[in-house]
């Protein structure tokens, strides 16, 4: 597995991220270590979790692991925001909930310093100044060594850069947006301020939940059994309706044309367009069993080619563009 750069840092991690939100809620402790030794043994070197994940559960197992290996040969990641508990400071990125939960992610990893710490969301109940001077105090303590954000929007990344940039604060080196062929609305403002300031790009979803690894195909009217689109549009976080569409459709037919032509899975078609496409530095990919970590992890010694590359990105383009992104894309100068 090669490995990167993250952002404008020398820190350097896998090219593709072991995300850990299955273990200790899909995936039991047993299987989890085995999916966290094969990416081990593949290379993998980054590995991200989040406090809320199982309510703790996910880092625990994590922290389990790591006891029986060597602690820096890893980039740990983790994030806070969640509401962890009953009490009104138990969620948010207050100075107290996120020095709260940074002593709580460390003792359930069982570590001594966070790689990388995340904001999982934006806060508007809390400003901004407060997070970012709470989080620059982390990394010059030691505690935490390198920063992100999460699912924040483009002004809001952007604020969050210039703040601790007039501040002399820490600076972010990543984002972790939702991105894949079938949600590029990161292509739009993220991903310009990431390449002006910086950022490396580490996507969460690339499969997104399911719909882009081949159980589904066209002509399918409702989600597939123990699949999980169909655990998602049962508990109403993404929808049937949402993803049913012609251009979902479109895309996984050109996934499915270029799965065949290469004898790859189309979860590893569509895998591969992600790390091929810029700023990405690393996909997150979430496997539940050990055979999807073994069908991702295929995905690092083969590419696709400029012509199938450029078929997924035609067949997943926004038909209309909203405003006023539709506007400015006709005076674009290159």
């Amino acid at each position: 597995m090669d490995y990167r750069f993250l952002g404008r840092s020398g820190l350097q991690v896998s090219e593709l991220c072991l995300g850990t939100m299955m273990f200790g809620e899909r995936t039991d402790e047993e299987t989890s270590h085995r999916i966290l030794d094969t990416f081990a043994e593949a290379g993998g070197n980054f590995i991200d979790t989040a406090d809320v994940y199982g309510q703790g559960r996910s880092e625990e197992i994590l922290g389990g692991w790591l006891k029986t290996r060597r602690r820096d040969d890893y980039v740990i990641a983790t994030k806070t925001f969640g509401e962890m508990g009953p009490g009104p400071n138990e969620r948010g990125l207050s100075r107290k909930h996120i020095l709260d939960a940074v002593l709580a992610s460390l003792r359930r990893l069982g570590t001594d310093h966070i790689d990388l710490y995340q904001l999982h969301v934006w806060d508007d109940g809390t400003p901004l100044e407060e997070s970012l001077s709470t989080l620059d105090g982390l990394v010059r303590a030691g505690t935490v060594r390198y920063l992100g954000v999460s699912n924040f929007t483009g002004w809001q990344l952007q604020k969050a850069v210039d703040v601790s940039m007039l501040r002399g604060w820490e600076p972010l080196v990543c984002l972790q947006p939702l991105y894949n062929l079938l949600d590029r609305e990161a292509e739009w403002e993220l991903f310009p301020v990431c390449r002006a300031e910086g950022l490396g790009v580490i996507p969460w979803s690339p499969l997104r939940a399911g719909w882009l690894s081949g159980a589904h195909r066209r002509g399918a009217t409702a989600p597939a059994e123990g699949t999980r689109v169909k655990a998602a549009a049962e508990a109403g976080s993404i929808p049937w309706s949402g993803y049913a569409t012609e251009r979902t459709w479109r895309v996984i037919d050109e996934v499915s044309a270029i799965a065949t032509e290469t004898g790859r899975s189309a979860a590893q078609v569509s895998l591969r367009w992600l790390l091929q496409r810029a700023p990405v530095t690393a996909p997150i990919v979430g496997p539940r069993t050990l055979d999807h970590a073994r069908d991702n992890l295929a995905i690092v010694d083969w590419a696709l080619t400029p012509e199938q590359a450029d078929r997924l990105t035609a067949a997943s383009e926004t038909e209309t563009l909203p405003y006023p992104y539709g506007l400015l894309s006709r005076f674009v100068r290159r």
